[in-house]
């Protein structure tokens, strides 16, 4: 194993850990992967993350889904080759099955956007996918996983760095980023916001969207040419 193929495996590996660190994976329920060139690097199938070392990370070609190092992958790797081959502009990604954003995707609703801290983040409610057919259940299960998430999208005609992260019905989330560390922390933001719309809810059930010009300048002073929060460091 190269030293850089070493790194990149090292970074998944601790990806996988902070997932679980952060109160999002219980038990195996979920996995991190990265891109890198040709290649997608993910969490093995169904291994205790506490268990795993780097030279078991699965090296896996994004285009044939042909394993070349490591261990069997997650078996939900298909899913995640199928955004990699969709959106170039994703390099990480994220599946857990956080208890809040959980709990939005098996009632099939999508999380409102309700306030700033959403609108930071998701420009408009985070989207939950139809549900799927008998037919896609029972055929390539996990590849059209990702094609409801990607048909999602393209019925919102949204840009996926707009929506970093979707919940697929009566299944869990999944999130993004240009880069796994950006996958992780769009996951994390994802439940803490999940749980914030539940909680406001239950406060007030006639609360109503945040308004439409909130909303814009809260997503577009962070994101876009026109962002102007944070600092631009050498």
């Amino acid at each position: 194993m190269s030293g850089s193929d070493q790194l990149i495996k090292t970074i998944c590996l601790q990806s996988n850990h902070k997932i679980v660190e952060k109160g999002l994976v219980i038990g195996t329920f979920g996995n991190a992967s990265l891109r890198e060139g040709e290649y997608c690097y993910i969490k093995p199938s169904g291994i205790n993350i506490n268990k795993c070392t780097e030279n078991d990370i699965s090296k896996v070609i994004i285009e044939t889904s042909k394993s070349v190092e490591g261990k069997k992958p997650s078996t939900d790797t298909p899913t995640h080759l199928e955004l990699y081959k969709e959106f170039p502009d994703i390099g990480g990604i994220v599946h857990t099955h956080s208890l809040y954003a959980t709990a939005w995707g098996q009632s099939g609703k999508p999380v409102p956007c309700l306030g700033t801290t959403h609108a930071d983040y998701w420009n408009g409610d985070i989207p939950v996918t139809r549900k799927m057919s008998d037919k896609e259940i029972n055929g390539d299960y996990e590849k059209e996983t990702g094609r409801v998430i990607i048909e999602k999208l393209e019925e919102l005609n949204v840009h996926p760095l707009e929506c970093p992260g979707i919940l697929v019905a009566s299944h869990g989330n999944f999130t993004w980023g240009k880069t796994i560390e950006e996958a992780v922390s769009n996951a994390e933001k994802l439940e803490f916001i999940a749980k914030l719309s539940y909680l406001s809810l239950s406060i007030n059930p006639d609360i109503s969207n945040i308004s439409k010009a909130l909303l814009k300048k809260h997503f577009s002073r962070k994101h876009g040419q026109d962002a102007y929060y944070g600092q631009d460091l050498d």
